[in-house]
């Protein structure tokens, strides 16, 4: 029996720049606050980005970038003070936690692995706001990891495009 490699690309990364981390987080704020309403199974794009980074990169993006980040959605989308930290730091623990195992398998089983972490993400808030007194935001609300799940494919190849190395042959290397 043949042993099948899981990873289509052997190609060897560049070690990510720390403005791009900044950039790729920026931009995933950004996109939380474009106003769409209440549009159903919008993912929320920080906590997407942010489990991205804490898979791939656990030592540079951490608790402490998801606190920030927690803070800055509660401030902007005047929601209960604390439910945004609190979900984005267990969804960072936890990707940071898994990203070992995580970073084994392919593409798919990898969204797979990042939906229970969405879900979990989006508990905590719904919690959070229960315990303040709202509403139930219904079931749709939930439908956001299941697109963010989807979108791990395309985000992941976005956001390691900066890293690739050019296809150059040299004949002096042997790598």
């Amino acid at each position: 029996m043949a042993i099948q490699t899981t990873h289509s690309s052997r190609r060897i990364l560049l070690p990510v720049r720390p403005w791009f981390i900044l950039l790729s987080l920026a931009a995933a704020l950004l996109l939380n606050l474009v106003p769409l309403g209440r549009a159903i199974g919008m993912p929320d794009w920080v906590a997407l980005v942010l489990a991205f980074w804490s898979v791939r990169e656990p030592l540079r993006v951490g608790m402490g970038s998801a606190f920030a980040l927690g803070l800055l959605m509660d401030v902007a989308s005047a929601s209960v003070m604390g439910q945004h930290p609190l979900a984005y730091l267990l969804l960072s623990y936890a990707a940071g936690g898994l990203s070992r195992r995580i970073l084994w398998f392919p593409l798919g089983q990898q969204a797979l692995h990042i939906l229970p972490l969405l879900l979990g993400t989006q508990l905590v808030m719904v919690a959070a706001r229960l315990a303040g007194g709202a509403d139930f935001p219904g079931w749709g609300y939930f439908l956001g990891s299941f697109s963010g799940a989807l979108l791990w494919f395309p985000l992941t190849y976005v956001l390691l495009l900066p890293q690739h190395r050019p296809v150059d042959k040299d004949e002096n290397r042997p790598i």
